[in-house]
């Protein structure tokens, strides 16, 4: 396909209360939503960066401009046939995952628009209704943590997560699984921890928790291998697995025992199938983690979590856990069993609300084939 244009939007969307993790905290989201147009149509993506460096070293600036100044040449000159085609094009831009999978996000919304054929079944998905939990941002209080998880188990969310970090972690784990022995429950450090924090966190092996998500450095993969050795609990990666190479470097290594799979990590959704594909071969659960997405990129994780081996609930909660006015028109909403509806529209079955858009947009851009 031959793209006529692209746009580009820097959003900055309040969220209904902040939301805080080991390395900061936000009123507001940032990100950039990538328009692609052809043959009268319209792709979205949404690239996730954020207006700081804390979970990734790209921000909305950063993609910004390797959007505008390497990527979007790739697909202004001459026809991309799919987005593996774009891919093997934006492998001379080195790292900026964040930025390349805003862009083939557009690239699968727009194909899907055009051969009128949904996400979920052009990435091999099968389920109308997917599991999804809820996360918790660190709280002012361990007291105020208790109500927010009550206040959302209330609601009908059947898994939690929660944020820790040193100080903010056994304790208030502990008083969530004393005030919800059932519930399913993990908790997500964002690499706050070093290996020699490990007898701190040893009490977290005795509250029966689905997962302990990336305690140690982001990039670290071999000493999450001697982590999990001394934990009964599941050790998850999610920062530390860039690419389909470093999903297979943690089985080989035994450094976790689950993989959260965040498409804009691993620089979009082609690749994300494939590490889900190489977990499926090796017995390895995996579920769809969260980036605050507004509803252009809750649906494509939607679509993503469809596919068999997402078992474990993701971090997919419906709109109004994040934001009062969306960019679409769909609202997200929590269903029974605490599932959300996967769109069955071509493409990622969303129609932007054109008002929000303008509404939360700080900046715009828009690029011609040369």
């Amino acid at each position: 396909m031959k793209i006529e244009r692209l746009s580009l939007y820097h959003l900055r969307m309040p969220l209904v209360a902040p939301f805080e993790t080991s390395f900061g905290r936000i009123h507001d989201r940032d990100c950039v939503l990538i328009e692609l147009q052809a043959d009268g149509l319209s792709g979205f993506g949404e690239c996730v960066a954020d207006s700081s460096p804390g979970y990734s070293y790209e921000t909305c600036e950063t993609a910004w401009h390797v959007i505008k100044d390497f990527l979007a040449p790739l697909v202004l000159e001459g026809e991309v046939d799919a987005p593996l085609d774009f891919q093997a094009r934006a492998a001379r831009v080195r790292g900026h995952h964040l930025a390349k999978a805003g862009v083939e996000m557009a690239l699968w919304d727009l194909l899907g628009r055009q051969t009128t054929t949904p996400l979920r079944a052009m990435l091999g998905g099968s389920r109308d209704r997917v599991a999804v939990g809820v996360s918790v941002g660190i709280q002012s209080t361990t007291v105020a943590l208790v109500e927010t998880v009550q206040g959302y188990v209330k609601k009908g969310y059947g898994r939690v997560k929660i944020k820790i970090k040193p100080g903010r972690d056994v304790m208030e784990a502990s008083a969530v699984r004393t005030a919800f022995p059932q519930l399913p429950l993990q908790v997500d450090a964002n690499s706050a921890y070093s290996l020699s924090d490990a007898d701190v966190l040893l009490p977290l092996d005795d509250l029966n928790l689905l997962l302990i998500e990336q305690p140690l450095w982001e990039d670290d993969i071999w000493d999450h291998h001697k982590l999990q050795k001394r934990f009964r609990t599941p050790i998850c990666l999610d920062e530390s697995i860039l690419s389909v190479r470093h999903a297979r470097y943690a089985i080989e290594m035994q450094a976790c025992r689950i993989i959260n799979i965040k498409p804009a990590r691993v620089g979009g959704l082609s690749e994300a199938v494939g590490v889900h594909d190489l977990c499926m071969q090796h017995g390895i659960p995996v579920w769809c983690g969260g980036m605050l997405e507004t509803g252009v990129g809750r649906a494509s994780n939607l679509a993503i979590a469809s596919l068999p081996n997402f078992t474990l609930p993701g971090d997919i909660s419906a709109s109004d856990r994040y934001y009062e006015r969306d960019i679409t028109k769909e609202r997200f909403d929590l269903g029974p069993a605490s599932t959300i509806e996967v769109p069955n529209r071509p493409g990622l079955g969303v129609e932007i609300d054109r008002q929000a858009l303008e509404s939360f947009c700080i900046a715009k851009t828009q690029l011609l084939p040369a």
